[in-house]
C-alpha cells in the first residue's frame, strides 16, 4: 500500500544489482511513493546485473558512475539535476566490496592494496559522494543521504573481515558530514544498520547461511528483510524525519540490543 510519501521528490539511488538487491527494492518502493529516480552504479556492475530491467519498470535512467572517480560522480550529478530539472532530494548509498573477502583471505593476513581498493569504493565514496554534492549544491534543503550499514562496524562477526573497518569509517563520515552539511544546508544524513540480508554481495560472505540463521534466532522479531529495509528508507527520506540527522539507525529486528535469546539458549543446551 502506497501513502505518496514521496511525492514530488526526485532521489539517486547507488548500487542496485538485481531483484536481490537492498537498493533495487528501494528504487521499487521510491517510486511507488510517487518519486522520481535515477539509477546508478559501476560501469562493471551494470554489465553483470539486469539493472536495465529495473529501470524500465520504474521509467528511470542509468547513469555509470565509478565512485572512486570525482569525475564521474560530478557527472553523475549534473545529469541527474539536468534530468530533473533542479535539484536531487534524497541519495541512498548501497555500496561495498571487498577484494579480500572474495578471495578469502583471513582478516589478519589481509592484503594491503585490496584493503585499500575497498576501503575507496566502500567508506570513502560517501565522503566523495557527499563533497561533490555539496559543491555542486546539488541536494536540496532538507534533503535526506541514506548509507547502508552493519553492526559488524562496532561488534567482531568472523569472516565480515575489512568490512567491519570499512563500514564503521562510513558510519564515522556519515556522522561528520552531517554536521557540516546540516549546518550549511538542512541536510540530513544517517546510516541503516540492516539484518543481514540475502543479496547477491552479502551471500558471498563466508558462513552466511549460519550467520543469518543466528542473527534469526537473536532478533526478537526476526530477521529484517529487504522489502521491510526498503520501506524504512522510504521513512527517512520522506518529510516526515526531518529532524533525524547524524544516526546510526539499527534496522534488524531488535538484534543490535539482544544479549541472548531463549532460542539460542535452547540451541546451546542441545
Amino acid at each position: 500500500m502506497a501513502y505518496n510519501l514521496l511525492k514530488g521528490k526526485k532521489g539517486i539511488i547507488f548500487g542496485a544489482l538485481d531483484e536481490n538487491s537492498i537498493a533495487w527494492k528501494t528504487a521499487q518502493h521510491c517510486h511507488a511513493e510517487g518519486a522520481e529516480i535515477v539509477l546508478t552504479n559501476a560501469p562493471i556492475a551494470l554489465r553483470m546485473g539486469a539493472i536495465n530491467k529495473l529501470a524500465e519498470e520504474i521509467n528511470a535512467p542509468v547513469i555509470p558512475a565509478d565512485v572512486t572517480v570525482a569525475a564521474d560522480i560530478e557527472n553523475l550529478f549534473a545529469k541527474s539535476i539536468e534530468h530533473f530539472g533542479g535539484q536531487v532530494d534524497f541519495v541512498l548509498h548501497s555500496i561495498g566490496m571487498s577484494i579480500n573477502v572474495r578471495k578469502g583471505i583471513p582478516y589478519y593476513e589481509n592484503n594491503y592494496e585490496f584493503t585499500h581498493k575497498g576501503f575507496d569504493i566502500s567508506a570513502l565514496s560517501l565522503h566523495r559522494v557527499l563533497q561533490t554534492a555539496m559543491k555542486m549544491d546539488a541536494i536540496a534543503e532538507w534533503g535526506s543521504v541514506v548509507a547502508l550499514t552493519y553492526i559488524a562496524a562496532q561488534r567482531v562477526f568472523p569472516d565480515y573481515n575489512d568490512m567491519s573497518d570499512n563500514k564503521a569509517v562510513l558510519e564515522s563520515i556519515a556522522r561528520n558530514f552531517g554536521y557540516y552539511y546540516g549546518t550549511k544546508k538542512k541536510v540530513r544524513i544517517n546510516t541503516v544498520s540492516q539484518s543481514p540480508t540475502r543479496t547477491t554481495a552479502g551471500s558471498g560472505v563466508k558462513g552466511f547461511d549460519g550467520f543469518i540463521n543466528y542473527a534469526e534466532k537473536m532478533s526478537p522479531l526476526g530477521n529484517a528483510d529487504a522489502d521491510q529495509c526498503a520501506d524504512y528508507l522510504v521513512t527517512l527520506f520522506s518529510d516526515l524525519t526531518k529532524m533525524v540527522t547524524m544516526q546510526n539507525l539499527f534496522h534488524d529486528g531488535g538484534f543490535s540490543f539482544t544479549g541472548v535469546t531463549q532460542a539460542v539458549i535452547d540451541q546451546m543446551e542441545k
